[in-house]
């Protein structure tokens, strides 16, 4: 697939995988290339979704699924100069993205997920305290449940949620004790999004460039 036809994005959007289609003639192969990707996700964390998606049937791979690793393939010809870039930066800031995107779901159940992003901060800035680089600033959480961001601090909405009570006054006291601030994002805004679902194009790229997947820099004059 040298020579193939690249692509914009790594997952088709108008169609889902399912366990329908021919088996494919060469499994052994299917589960090579889909094992070279998930390492190629260590530095294209742009791929994450895409390469889950077909490893999930790499026990049975069909033509469908075929087809999904080789549109990978051709998104990944297209793009060879992209690659993460890691900067190092004077000041240390903590930024977590909750995500339960599923039909139907509950604000209850945004909010779980808030929690156990609270959760995950709490351990990494404990973490950072005891290597004597504590954290001076909150974290900040986003959500993109306008009713689970109130939830973490209003208290009329605690009433409404008896059940998931402990979760509740876990956030609240993170909030109160300004380690944790709980932000409303947009699903436009959600970057979580480019590993859990496909994107349109546009959407995908403005969200690959925030996970800092980009080309190189420029080489000044001289360099070698």
């Amino acid at each position: 697939m040298v020579n193939c036809n690249p692509s914009r994005t790594p997952v088709d959007t108008d169609s889902k995988l399912g366990l329908d289609g021919v088996p494919v003639q060469d499994p052994t192969l299917y589960r090579s290339l889909a094992g070279g990707l998930q390492y190629l996700t260590f530095t294209r964390p742009d791929l994450s979704y895409a390469v889950q998606q077909i490893c999930l049937y790499m026990h049975d791979p069909r033509e469908p699924h075929f087809a999904a690793l080789k549109r990978i393939l051709r998104y990944v010809q297209g793009t060879l100069d992209l690659g993460l870039h890691l900067y190092a930066s004077a000041t240390t800031s903590l930024v977590g993205y909750t995500d339960a995107d599923w039909a139907g779901c509950p604000a209850e159940a945004e909010y779980r997920g808030v929690a156990n992003v609270v959760a995950e901060t709490a351990w990494i800035r404990n973490l950072l305290r005891e290597l004597h680089s504590p954290l001076l600033t909150a974290t900040l959480v986003y959500c993109d449940n306008v009713s689970a961001v109130y939830m973490s601090a209003n208290p009329v909405q605690h009433q409404r949620t008896k059940h998931i009570e402990i979760d509740i006054h876990f956030v609240r006291d993170m909030v109160k004790a300004g380690h944790v601030r709980i932000l409303h994002v947009p699903s436009r805004f959600q970057y979580a999004d480019i590993f859990t679902k496909g994107l349109p194009s546009a959407l995908f790229e403005d969200f690959r460039s925030s996970l800092s997947v980009r080309p190189p820099p420029a080489q000044t004059a001289g360099a070698y």
